[in-house]
């Protein structure tokens, strides 16, 4: 089989569904390599409050895509794309599948879908919206983008600071809403012979997969309890090593991660200790929500019940019948 198409699988689901323990465990018997598909995991510095695996589990499992990037620079589901379409390649070139493993579902579907051609930043323009914040605040950006563009002001919230920024730079840049060049940008999908599926946005073939918890208040609790296993890991020394170098600002993407951003705003004095721990786990949740809607929306998606040993044994098995039909 030429490596042109030769396929490649995702394991998406919710944080705390286990999507982790069971890659590490395939990676040790079938052909293939991981890539981390974690937009905090791709952070130096984020370890304990990213879940990030421990280097017993990395030297089992090494992961592709990990703990490379500088907290300072921006890394884009564009970035993303890049990226993981090289790795793919070295993969299949070393006779293996890759096999994307993670929780933000916006850099899977820049991967099989493609990215719209907006025009590239431009520093005069971020620096007037930037202005305009410091001037009469975030909101005002808010409100400045959803009478030009109100499909997209709709679904961010006025503290989506860098997507605010990036949706009116678009507008004033071009005169046309980011709403309108992502309503141009229309992928097809088909599924092939062998029950994979084929994006028009990418040349492999897809096999997508999702771990998750039928029952949603199980995963309420194991949010709660590795919260505060994280906590208790060393989570508040973590932040804290942070807030002391200077670079670094609770305004960078990496420090806006769910259990970042609380814990920085607690070691500033802006909440008691309980309200850091209980803001921690709601936002936690609320991403768990977000993540469940973003996959009951993808084609195809194949779903195991994380809670289920029968349902993670299919999905195991599901990953070895492929890697046998590709290398018999």
């Amino acid at each position: 089989m030429s490596e042109a198409y030769l396929p490649i699988l995702l394991l998406m689901g919710p944080t705390c569904s286990g999507k982790t323990a069971l890659a590490i465990e395939a990676a040790q018997s079938l052909p293939i390599e991981i890539i981390n598909v974690d937009s905090a995991l791709v952070y130096q510095g984020l370890n304990i409050g990213a879940a990030r695996p421990t280097e017993e589990e990395l030297a089992l499992a090494p992961h592709r895509l990990l703990g490379f990037r500088d907290l300072t620079e921006p890394y884009s589901a564009a970035d993303f794309r890049a990226d993981a379409l090289r790795h793919i390649e070295q993969i299949h070139a070393n006779g293996n599948l890759p096999l994307l493993v993670g929780g933000t579902v916006l850099y899977f579907k820049a991967l099989v879908e493609g990215l719209a051609q907006l025009p590239e930043a431009d520093s005069t323009v971020r620096a007037e919206i930037a202005a305009l914040a410091d001037e009469q605040g975030w909101p005002a950006v808010h409100q400045a983008l959803a009478e030009v563009d109100p499909v997209t002001a709709a679904r961010l919230k006025p503290t989506d600071r860098q997507r605010l920024q990036r949706a009116l730079e678009v507008f004033r840049l071009t005169g046309r809403p980011l709403a309108a060049f992502h309503a141009e940008h229309h992928k097809t999908v088909t599924m092939n012979a062998d029950g994979l599926s084929q994006f028009s946005g990418l040349p492999y073939p897809v096999l997508s997969m999702a771990l998750a918890p039928q029952d949603r208040g199980w995963l309420h609790e194991q949010i709660a309890l590795r919260f505060r296993a994280m906590l208790d890991a060393g989570l508040l020394a973590e932040v804290e090593g942070l807030r002391q170098q200077p670079q670094l600002h609770p305004d960078l993407p990496g420090i806006r991660a769910v259990g970042y951003r609380q814990v920085w705003e607690y070691l500033e004095g802006q909440h008691e200790y309980d309200t850091m721990v209980e803001r921690g786990i709601i936002a936690t949740r609320q991403l768990a929500k977000r993540q469940f809607t973003w996959l009951r929306k993808w084609p195809d998606l194949q779903w195991f019940d994380s809670n289920d040993l029968s349902q993670r044994k299919a999905l195991f098995e599901r990953l070895a019948k492929i890697c046998k039909s590709v290398f018999s």
